[in-house]
């Protein structure tokens, strides 16, 4: 989402930090660049306007004319101001109030509500430990309420059985009633939305709203609208007591100015990112790692976060055990390019390290792509478990076997076992210490040679 933002940026200080010192011209001519990446990373004008008359007062102050590196300060100074300017902190989820606890989301047709209210369900059984119930006020659109009890059904979570001919006011009434019987700890209203803001739709919110006096209200807006979802949080805010934001699509090809934009329009909070169409594609809002990732400098924190929740913590200490050993099997590779997959892939995972639009060139340049895991994968799974744990011992017979089931060449095997053999000694060092900087120079030029 947010990788056009991030492209235009490092076009822009990789010219600052070249230079021993920067003048006022130098300054402006930064600043117009830095402009001109949030406009057309689809910023609105008044926001990025803003942006620049915070920073230009700092950027020209005395500390960036004494500092040693002046193209660093700036880089500081605008990472600070864009936290700024998307929340300072992550705003966590409000449970504070006596179960079962009302939270309502809103927004426009399409934007995803329905299956956010799954995903958001599915996100509070998981990590605040609630029983949580799920219901459709969505009368109009045909099968919104079927959706979401098929959602439920499928994931195992409760949701308020389908009354036909029922109104929205009236469902709310029996909701409440049910979740106390049902010992809900939660209830997501997941009401109708309209292909556009209309009075009516903004009055039966408002109505629902005094019924059920919610905890939160989160407005759920689609991140491809750009702009206009800032216009649409504008809108609601009006209307209701919006208290936090969930940017839907944020895994596809926005161009993440409606992060930028909607914080600072309507005055609320982002708190989650939807970051695909599984269940559990529901991230956390972080500022100050969005702005790492929209500066280019990369978001680790969530990487390992992602990375460690479909791990068991079996599995993770026996990882970090055989790193400490410096020991590092085919087993281990395999197990790295299954979570690999489960993170959207290289590109999935290149997205959160530093300097990521040159790693990106370097695949580009070097042919790479993505069936290349599903044929390591295809590779290791042909080899007897002796062989995963001493490749030494594959000699050409072996190869000619392995290739034979996986539907391979020898040629594909020698490059895996090339690839693999780097990896370990990448692995040593890492369990050694000896990884620091690393992430500036990207990935080394003779990995994606193996890949190749």
């Amino acid at each position: 989402m947010f990788e056009n933002l991030a492209n235009k940026f490092e076009e822009v200080f990789s010219s600052l930090k070249k230079a021993p010192s920067l003048d006022e011209k130098q300054v402006d001519e930064g600043l117009r660049g830095i402009r001109q990446a949030l406009l057309e990373g689809d910023v609105s004008l008044d926001v990025a306007k803003q942006f620049i008359e915070n920073v230009k007062p700092k950027v020209l102050g005395q500390e960036i004319i004494r500092s040693t590196s002046p193209g660093q300060m700036v880089v500081k100074i605008v990472y600070d101001e864009l936290v700024k300017l998307l929340g300072e902190k992550n705003e966590d989820i409000n449970l504070n109030a006596v179960p079962p606890v009302p939270m309502m989301l809103v927004g426009l047709q399409g934007s995803g509500k329905t299956t956010t209210t799954a995903k958001l369900a599915k996100f509070l059984e998981k990590n605040k430990k609630k029983k949580i119930m799920m219901v459709s006020l969505d009368v109009y659109r045909p099968a919104a309420q079927e959706q979401l009890k098929s959602l439920g059904d499928q994931n195992n979570i409760l949701t308020l059985p389908i009354i036909e001919g029922q109104l929205p006011v009236d469902i709310c009434r029996r909701a409440i009633s049910a979740a106390n019987l049902n010992g809900a700890e939660i209830i997501l209203f997941d009401t109708a939305g309209r292909t556009q803001i209309d009075l009516q739709m903004m009055s039966e919110i408002k109505q629902i709203e005094n019924i059920i006096k919610p905890a939160e209200t989160f407005l759920v807006a689609d991140s491809l609208t750009g702009q206009v979802a800032a216009e649409v949080a504008k809108e609601f805010k009006n209307t209701v007591n919006l208290s936090g934001i969930i940017l839907t699509r944020a895994d596809g090809d926005a161009r993440g100015g409606a992060a930028v934009s909607m914080k600072y329009v309507s005055n609320v909070p982002i708190k989650f990112l939807g970051i695909g169409e599984k269940i559990d594609n529901l991230e956390v809002f972080h500022p100050d790692r969005i702005a790492n990732r929209i500066l280019g400098m990369g978001d680790i924190v969530s990487l390992v976060e992602k990375a460690s929740q479909d791990l068991s913590e079996e599995n993770l200490k026996k990882t970090e055990e055989n790193l400490k050993k410096g020991q590092f099997s085919l087993e281990d590779y395999l197990s790295q390019l299954r979570q690999m997959k489960k993170m959207g892939g290289i590109e999935g995972v290149m997205s959160f390290l530093p300097g990521v639009s040159k790693i990106k060139s370097q695949m580009e340049n070097s042919g790479i792509d993505e069936k290349i895991i599903t044929e390591n994968e295809a590779v290791i799974l042909s080899m007897t478990k002796k062989e995963r744990e001493n490749p030494k011992i594959i000699d050409g017979s072996r190869k000619k076997r392995i290739a034979n089931g996986s539907g391979t060449n020898i040629a594909t095997i020698n490059k895996l076992l090339k690839q693999f053999k780097m990896m370990s000694e990448m692995m040593k060092k890492m369990s050694k210490g000896n990884m620091k900087g690393m992430a500036d120079k990207g990935i080394p030029p003779e990995l994606f040679n193996q890949l190749k």
